[in-house]
């Protein structure tokens, strides 16, 4: 299929591998990798390593599932360090507009240039349910701030004195998501706020992720990102059925594992499928596979993926004197 073409901006710094790839209607592969519950980034990075060269970027996240974690930014900084495109993910639920501004701004001049804009999940998920969330902006605030410090000024349209962004900002999408009408609006929103990527949520089914580009994402000149991601046994696909809203896992699928001699390598056949599934449909994947991301690459070789030929070479970080 033909994917869209987006055009580079003109005078600004050289563009990442992930966007240049977006640019030339390349299929895209994103991953994702959790930061250290903890001080020591080895894991997080040796999970990255393993990417490199067959993922366009490594999206770090921001309190996933409101799980205190490592920040996102300083992750996002130690992989562009060791040379691996990151995908800094920004969620609002932990900063005031302060705050994020003044995030992104750093994300910026350490040479990070890909953002994805979150809302944040609910703190009563997740390890510090008596923490105050913020929530000063949701998602779509988020990318017409981003959209501002891009064009030179702050949230308040006060001039950037010091420079502008070069963020190449997007947003999820849920096209399995129960309201058509709630989908469709929330999605032009986004791109109307500015969003130049989407990457989905956890996507079981084709059919609806099918309509949904042909409905609602036809013509909208944006990459869209299919989330897959790895079951590892019907254990797994049962927990997440119960524990992630608006997820559900087929019975079929979590038959297959249940009957796999060998559920883990199943789980990874079901996610090759998925991938090859959609790559007919939209522009990219968005690998999950927590705690086995070492897989991810084996996922893409039984999908037909080949590996990335030449990343572009990354910015250089700032170094602050």
């Amino acid at each position: 299929m033909t994917y869209p073409q987006i055009s580079q901006p003109l005078g600004h710094a050289p563009l990442s591998a992930f966007r240049t790839a977006a640019r030339n209607g390349e299929f895209l592969v994103t991953a994702e990798v959790a930061p250290p519950k903890g001080t020591d980034p080895t894991h997080m990075v040796q999970m990255a390593q393993v990417l490199k060269g067959r993922v366009h970027a490594v999206n770090i996240t921001d309190g996933s599932r409101a799980v205190m974690r490592m920040s996102s930014l300083v992750s996002a900084a130690l992989l562009l360090q060791q040379g691996i495109e990151p995908v800094y993910q920004v969620a609002c639920r932990d900063r005031n507009a302060i705050g994020l501004q003044a995030d992104l701004l750093g994300a910026h001049a350490l040479g990070i240039r890909n953002v994805l804009a979150l809302t944040g999940d609910p703190l009563k998920a997740g390890d510090h349910p008596e923490s105050k969330a913020v929530f000063e902006l949701e998602s779509v605030r988020l990318l017409q701030m981003i959209s501002k410090l891009n064009g030179g000024s702050d949230w308040n349209d006060k001039e950037l004195t010091d420079g502008e962004t070069d963020l190449f900002v997007g947003a999820a999408v849920d096209p399995q998501c129960a309201s058509w009408s709630g989908l469709q609006r929330r999605f032009e929103r986004k791109i109307q706020a500015g969003a130049q990527f989407f990457q989905s949520q956890l996507i079981t089914d084709f059919e609806r992720l099918d309509k949904f580009m042909n409905e609602i994402a036809a013509g909208c000149n944006k990459p869209v990102l299919a989330g897959i991601f790895l079951l590892k046994s019907a254990k797994n696909a049962r927990f997440i059925n119960r524990a992630v809203p608006g997820v559900n896992i087929p019975d079929h699928i979590i038959d297959r594992l249940e009957k796999a001699s060998d559920p883990l390598r199943e789980g990874m056949v079901i996610a090759a499928e998925q991938v090859k599934l959609a790559k007919e449909v939209c522009q990219g994947v968005h690998m999950m596979a927590v705690k086995r991301e070492d897989l991810i690459p084996e996922i893409l070789d039984l999908a037909g993926i080949p590996a990335i030929a030449k990343q572009t070479e990354l910015i250089s970080a700032v170094t602050l004197s």
